[in-house]
């Protein structure tokens, strides 16, 4: 049950869950809140669906590409630290790129799903405990991953009321107190690579 209850929050605070509701706020002004809905679900099925496949078969793509999980703990941690500076600099989170503002027929899944949710640092940290995780621990790691999509999911259903309550100077700061616990996340995923490399050389 801890390691559930520590998955969840770890993938809760991964999607940065105050910078995508910004997001899906500017994405959809002037949407009614049944569009706004069906946005989010489409949003949130997609992300999901990609964050599955990642969590399942990132320690095969390992062995395919011959990198090592050390060298992607590394990587990764590099790529999460690098948004979640972004995110306690600007409140913002670094995709590699602009997130396109203007009008779209459907912004769910691009740019909301990929890259808001689902960006390059998220995707690595996903790969990384897909491949730390085996057995129940996977299992327990699927269940925390859908049950942060869906505390995403309500966040996002209530997006209207949260941004009348905290207004975006509050959902900004929220964002910044998110890329915090996220440095933290991709410092000691970033140790864990490089004690791995010096382990072997101390030993």
């Amino acid at each position: 049950m801890s390691l559930l209850i520590a998955t969840w929050i770890k993938f809760f605070f991964l999607f940065a869950p105050f910078f995508v509701l910004s997001m899906f706020l500017a994405l959809t002004r002037g949407e009614s809140a049944t569009a706004r809905k069906q946005i989010a679900n489409k949003a949130i099925i997609s992300a999901a669906t990609i964050a599955i496949v990642l969590l399942f078969f990132g320690g095969s793509l390992f062995s395919i590409l011959g990198i090592t999980l050390d060298s992607f703990r590394i990587g990764a941690g590099i790529l999460l630290f690098m948004s979640a500076l972004s995110l306690v600099k600007d409140g913002t989170r670094n995709h590699g790129g602009n997130v396109p503002s203007e009008d779209r027929d459907d912004v769910s899944v691009v740019p909301l799903a990929v890259p808001t949710i689902i960006g390059p640092a998220t995707i690595g940290t996903i790969l990384v405990y897909g491949a730390e995780l085996q057995g129940v621990n996977l299992f327990l790691g699927l269940v925390g991953l859908l049950l942060a999509l869906g505390s995403l999911a309500i966040i996002l259903y209530s997006g209207s009321l949260i941004e009348k309550m905290l207004g975006r100077t509050g959902l900004n700061v929220l964002s910044k107190i998110t890329g915090l616990i996220l440095a933290a996340m991709a410092a000691q995923i970033f140790m864990g690579g490089l004690m791995g490399f010096l382990n072997p050389v101390v030993s």
